[in-house]
């Protein structure tokens, strides 16, 4: 069964080169379009080279089996270049519709647009999404939320797009501690969101070798836990996968650092708190808790719509 579009009032249809427009591209997500328009393919699993990091993150965070989301109508909120849309459609005979509220729909289509019918994308915002309540039978959200302005109202819009027992899965930065934002990451973000993307990703780029040599440094010296959360790089040990040559573990490391540094909201939460959200918007929490993955851990809770 097909899903019903409903635009947010006052808005015409816009379907413009394969993909539903509805949003501005001048938001909050901006870095994302330019982000993600950038590195298109950097993050999307390559089979030739085994690399699977996104597949097996998505089916770790969500519990799901694939033989069991055949024809299911599939909610994804926030889908970047479409690593997990990918991961999805390749997966399962699922329908999936992709929403971001930045261009990187744009990057979005050129990866997966040979999956035809059973892909929609949509260029909208989370707080305006353009469907009439209650048709979903999943709805995702994964590496989104903490970037959006507000983190209650962004699960209660998510919640309120499922049918009755469907299941909302949602990730997040988590508050694991006082210590959580003493980091380079924190310290830093007042001045780089701030700057033009474009000044951003060239700092980066060229610092990128000398953290990387430095980075791998502590660690060898065991004193990486410490040292490295001051270091303005991504967590290499605990994020990018396994196998990749060094060139293309310095673009995974820009791309990521990028990531850290550019959003203009970057809000991490205790999951009980996500949780407590969930249940208010009318779900029932079937986990809440930290999801292992191949490298490091997510924070996840999974719901469902009683």
């Amino acid at each position: 069964m097909s899903v019903d579009i409903k635009l947010p009032e006052g808005q015409k249809e816009n379907f413009v080169n394969g993909i539903y427009r509805c949003a501005d591209d001048a938001n909050y997500s901006e870095s994302f379009g330019f982000q993600w328009n950038k590195f298109q393919r950097t993050q999307i699993d390559q089979f030739e080279k085994g690399l699977v990091q996104s597949r097996l993150r998505l089916f770790a965070e969500t519990a799901w089996k694939p033989s069991e989301l055949a024809n299911l109508n599939i909610l994804e909120v926030g889908s970047g270049a479409g690593r997990f849309t990918r991961a999805l459609l390749e997966s399962t005979e699922s329908n999936v519709y992709s929403v971001d509220s930045s261009t990187a729909v744009n990057a979005n289509l050129a990866n997966n647009s040979r999956f035809g019918s059973r892909l929609k994308i949509f260029q909208a915002s989370i707080y305006d999404l353009p469907f009439a309540p209650e048709q979903f039978d999943k709805v995702i959200c994964i590496g989104v939320l903490q970037h959006t302005p507000d983190f209650k109202k962004s699960v209660a819009c998510l919640a309120a797009m499922l049918k009755k027992n469907g299941e909302l899965v949602i990730d997040f930065y988590p508050v694991t501690g006082w210590w959580t934002k003493i980091h380079a990451k924190y310290i830093l973000r007042p001045i780089t969101r701030r700057m033009s993307h474009a000044r951003l990703l060239a700092i980066i780029e060229a610092n990128a070798g000398w953290l990387i040599k430095t980075y791998f440094f502590f660690e060898r010296i065991g004193l990486g836990r410490i040292l490295n959360r001051f270091l303005p790089i991504c967590d290499i040990k605990n994020t990018l996968p396994e196998g990749l040559s060094y060139e293309e573990l310095k673009e995974w490391v820009v791309l990521d650092t990028f990531d850290m540094f550019s959003p203009r909201y970057d809000q991490p939460q205790k999951p009980e708190v996500v949780r407590k959200w969930a249940e208010e918007s009318g779900l029932e929490a079937s986990f809440c808790g930290y999801v292992p993955l191949e490298k490091g851990s997510a924070a996840v809770v999974r719901a469902i719509k009683k």
